[in-house]
C-alpha cells in the first residue's frame, strides 16, 4: 500500500505566515471551525470540518478557534479547542486536548474553547482590523460583535477597540485558488478511486438496476478506499439526466436510456468531481452517439483552452461554440452561429458553464472576475471542464431526441505549459465506453 498522503505541520504553518503578512501587524484574523449538525433527534451527521478552518490549521474538530495575532511577542497563532476529558472521550472518541495543540498542530498556544470570551478581546486590544467572515455563523457572529463591544466600553482606560471589520475571504480564499504540490497530489490520488468507480459502474450497468444501486457501489468504493463521497452523487438515467442536480436516485434502469453519472471521492477533504454519461445496455443509439460526440468534442476543444494566460471564459466559449455547431447540423437550432451565441439561443440546451474551481470544496471558493472582467488563469488552478447537452420533451423537436441529457466532466490542472487532466485515465470515447461496458458481461454463444 503507497504511502499516506499528507499535508505536514511546514505547509500549515507557511499557509498561516503568508496569511499574517497579508492582513499586517496592526490586524487580528479569526476562523472559526465547523460544529457538529444534527441530523434527527440526537443523532449527528458525519462531522465535516468548515474548508478555511483545515486549510489554516489541520485541525479536523468542532468547538475551536483559530487566532492569528501578527507579530505579537508570547504567541501569534493561538487555538482555542476542547480540553481533554476521558469519559467524555469514551462516548465520542479521542480529542486532542490544549497539548495536543501545541504539540501536532503546532499552535504556539492554546486555551479552553470555554475561556474564550475572557481571553480574546484581549487579544483584539490596540488592534485596528479585525479579518473575520461574517455571515457563515451568525451565533459567532455576534460573539465577535460582543468582543468588540466590550473594548469600546473601556476606550477611557486608553484602549482602543478594532475600528474596521474586513472579510478574510479577501485573502485566504485568494491563497486556496493556488494548489501547492501535495494538494495536487491529494487531488489526484481523489481523481484515482473516483476513475476506478465510474469503471466498476461501466461494468455492472444493465437494465433492471436500480439507480440507488449504482450510487451504493461508488459509496462503497470510496470508503474502501478510505474516502468518501465529495458531494451528493446524481446518478441520473433517461428523463432524469435532464434535471443538472438530480439526486432521488430511485428510478429503475431502462434499455436504450443513458445513465449520467456525476460523482467524485473527497480525499482527507480535497474532492474530485467526474461525470460520465454511458448507455445503460452498453451500446449508443445512433442519435445518443451524434450527441454525445458533439459534447465529447467540445470538452477537447474547451480543455485546449484550459491554459495559462487565457481568461476563466474562454473554454467555456470554446465549449459553446462546437455545440451551437453540433446542433445546427443536427437541425436543432436554426440560424447564424455568431448570432445563436450572441443572442444565447443555446441555452435551452445548455444553460450552464462550462466549469468551476475544484478544491477543498468541489465548488471550491475564489473569483471568477476581478475588477468585473473574467480573470485569467494561471498555474496552480484545478477547473472542472464539463459542457453538456440537455433536450426535454418539445413538440417543435423530433422525438428521437427527446429525454437525452449528456454531461462529460474532467478535473483539470492548469500548469506553467498548458495544463494536466488529471482525471485522463476515465474513458470517454464512445468505442471504449462501449468496449469496456462488454468487460465482465456474459458472452452469447453460438
Amino acid at each position: 500500500m503507497p504511502e499516506k498522503i499528507q499535508i505536514s505541520p511546514q505547509e500549515y504553518k507557511q499557509r498561516r505566515d503568508k496569511l499574517m503578512d497579508l492582513i499586517g501587524n496592526d490586524a487580528i484574523a479569526i476562523i472559526a471551525s465547523a460544529d457538529l449538525k444534527v441530523r434527527n433527534r440526537d443523532a449527528e451527521f458525519s462531522f465535516r470540518q468548515d474548508s478555511d478552518f483545515l486549510y489554516l490549521t489541520g485541525f479536523n474538530e468542532p468547538k475551536a478557534v483559530a487566532v492569528l495575532v501578527p507579530e505579537r511577542e508570547e504567541s501569534e497563532y493561538i487555538l482555542f479547542c476542547r480540553e481533554k476529558d476521558p469519559k467524555k472521550e469514551q462516548w465520542t472518541g479521542r480529542i486532542a486536548g490544549l497539548e495536543g495543540a501545541r504539540k501536532d498542530f503546532a499552535a504556539d498556544d492554546a486555551f479552553p474553547i470555554e475561556d474564550i470570551d475572557e481571553i480574546l478581546p484581549g487579544l483584539m486590544e490596540n488592534r485596528k482590523k479585525v479579518y473575520y467572515s461574517i455571515g457563515n455563523n451568525p451565533e459567532f457572529d455576534l460573539q465577535v460583535i460582543a468582543w468588540v463591544n466590550s473594548l469600546r466600553a473601556k476606550v477611557r482606560n486608553g484602549i482602543q477597540a478594532p475600528h474596521e471589520f474586513i472579510s478574510l475571504d479577501i485573502f485566504l480564499h485568494e491563497m486556496r485558488l493556488f494548489k501547492s504540490a501535495t494538494e495536487i497530489k491529494l487531488m489526484q490520488e481523489a481523481a484515482r478511486v473516483s476513475i476506478e468507480a465510474h469503471e466498476h459502474a461501466m461494468k455492472i450497468c444493465k437494465p433492471g438496476l436500480m439507480e440507488y444501486e449504482i450510487d451504493a457501489e461508488y459509496a462503497y468504493i470510496f470508503r474502501k478506499r478510505g474516502m468518501e463521497a465529495a458531494y451528493t452523487s446524481i446518478v441520473a438515467s433517461g428523463e432524469n439526466a435532464c434535471i443538472l442536480h438530480y439526486i432521488d436516485n430511485n428510478a429503475r434502469l431502462q434499455d436504450g436510456d443513458l445513465l449520467l453519472i456525476d460523482a467524485g471521492a473527497e480525499n482527507q477533504a480535497y474532492a474530485s468531481d467526474i461525470t460520465r454519461t454511458f448507455p445503460v445496455n452498453g451500446q449508443f443509439s445512433e442519435a445518443q452517439r451524434l450527441l454525445y460526440q458533439i459534447v465529447l468534442d467540445a470538452q477537447y476543444a474547451a480543455i485546449t483552452e484550459a491554459q495559462a494566460g487565457n481568461s476563466w471564459d474562454k473554454p467555456h466559449q470554446a465549449a459553446v461554440k462546437v455545440i451551437v455547431a453540433g446542433l445546427l447540423e443536427l437541425g436543432l437550432l436554426q440560424g447564424e452561429p455568431q448570432e445563436i451565441i450572441k443572442e444565447e439561443e443555446y441555452k435551452p440546451f445548455y444553460m450552464h458553464k462550462t466549469g468551476h474551481w475544484l478544491g477543498l470544496d468541489v465548488h471550491d471558493v475564489g473569483n471568477y472576475k476581478l475588477d468585473n472582467e473574467w480573470r485569467t488563469l494561471e498555474a496552480g488552478m484545478v477547473i472542472t471542464v464539463e459542457p453538456g447537452i440537455y433536450i426535454l420533451p418539445d413538440k417543435k423537436i423530433d422525438k428521437k431526441w427527446w429525454n437525452i441529457g449528456i454531461r462529460i466532466e474532467d478535473n483539470v490542472l492548469i500548469t506553467q505549459n498548458g495544463n494536466k487532466v488529471l482525471t485522463e485515465a476515465l474513458v470517454k470515447e464512445i468505442d471504449e465506453i462501449e468496449a469496456l461496458m462488454q468487460e465482465g458481461k456474459p458472452q452469447s454463444g453460438i
